[in-house]
């Protein structure tokens, strides 16, 4: 093996070097506007690591999208793309206001019902398309980006509803019960940033949670094997139907939970949107720099997380936060086309082995 197949088998080489290029795109992108790059990333740097308001502040942005990603990764490693992040998303979220608003009880009790409402949700959104697949063979993307619009859509709808509708002129929904919110106690609110909630504990437990199912149960090794090759794990008796099932019921749920962790933790409320926030599309990109293994989600959501937040800061000095798409799309397409790079090579030592 030469150093360069080395370099292609390593995911974390891989995904370095992307970074790095990212970095360098989104310099040669700064040049011609005479901004400096050099300044420019370390206005990015500080906005995350200046303060400890910064770092909490890059940690709840963070948080929704290790849900996302998790969730696209985990469809990932059963042989679907969930492509439908987006909607179970929006869906989950609309699902934990409703109960927020609308259900009068405690915080113990209130907290869980919103949980349990968004994911519950999230995994009917994703098995509808799984039913589809299954019963009909529509191709799971398709129906994943009509249902995105469908979720997109029917938010606005329920978010004008009057009973959920904001009593003033704001073109959002009412905001949850505060018995609703997730915060962190005042006094560590007062120490970290206003926004800091449990969010992140849920997301390290569901780190472990789908860790856990995928590489220590049975019911891991079964998804995978339907990942890895459909008509082998048949042979072998597992129902690939079932299997489909199973991976898009808890990829919705996972994405789901994000978007009730996003409402109750930091938003309160759900604004009419003009236009997808992206959170699902976005998860894509951390499942991709993550190598849809849970523990990395976990770390890449961080760092999309924390370039979120550093690069809403990059307009003090003039440089347009757009950049950060940029530097993320760079490094999604050099890990994306470093597959590419493999299975070529793959194909090339075969044809080598059959000569």
């Amino acid at each position: 093996m030469n150093k360069v197949e080395k370099f292609l088998n390593s995911k974390f080489l891989v995904t370095l070097f992307s970074i790095l290029l990212g970095f360098v795109v989104g310099a040669l992108f700064l040049l011609p506007m005479g901004i400096s790059p050099v300044e420019a990333y370390a206005k990015l740097f500080d906005g995350v690591f200046g303060s400890v308001r910064n770092m909490a502040y890059s940690v709840v942005y963070a948080t929704p999208l290790i849900f996302t990603g998790l969730a696209v990764a985990f469809s990932f490693r059963t042989g679907v793309f969930n492509i439908g992040a987006e909607g179970q998303f929006v869906m989950g979220s609309m699902a934990a206001c409703v109960v927020g608003i609308l259900v009068p009880a405690p915080s113990i009790i209130l907290v869980p019902l919103c949980f349990l409402a968004a994911l519950a949700v999230g995994a009917a959104w994703g098995l509808i398309v799984a039913f589809l697949k299954v019963k009909w063979g529509i191709n799971e993307v398709l129906s994943m980006i009509m249902f995105n619009w469908i979720a997109f859509y029917l938010s606005n709808y329920i978010a004008d509803l009057p009973m959920i509708h904001n009593e003033g002129n704001a073109e959002a929904t009412k905001n949850v019960q505060d018995a609703a919110r997730i915060l962190f106690p005042k006094a560590w609110l007062d120490a970290l940033c206003p926004a800091s909630n449990w969010g992140i504990v849920l997301a390290v437990l569901a780190v472990i949670l789908v860790y856990v199912i995928i590489e220590k149960t049975t019911l891991g090794y079964q998804l995978k094997a339907v990942g890895f090759n459909r008509s082998a794990a048949e042979y072998g008796g597992i129902s690939v139907n079932k299997s489909i099932y199973i991976a898009m019921a808890i990829s919705g749920a996972l994405a789901g939970m994000g978007g009730a962790i996003q409402l109750l933790g930091m938003g309160s409320r759900i604004s009419i949107f003009t236009a997808q926030e992206s959170f699902g599309f976005q998860g894509i990109s951390v499942a991709l720099i993550g190598a849809s293994n849970p523990i990395g989600v976990f770390f890449a959501g961080l760092f999309y997380g924390a370039l979120k937040y550093g690069g809403s800061k990059l307009n003090l000095i003039g440089a347009p936060s757009e950049v950060i798409n940029i530097i993320m799309g760079t490094v999604v397409f050099f890990i994306a086309i470093s597959h590419v790079f493999r299975f070529v090579k793959k194909r090339k030592n075969n044809k080598k082995g059959e000569a």
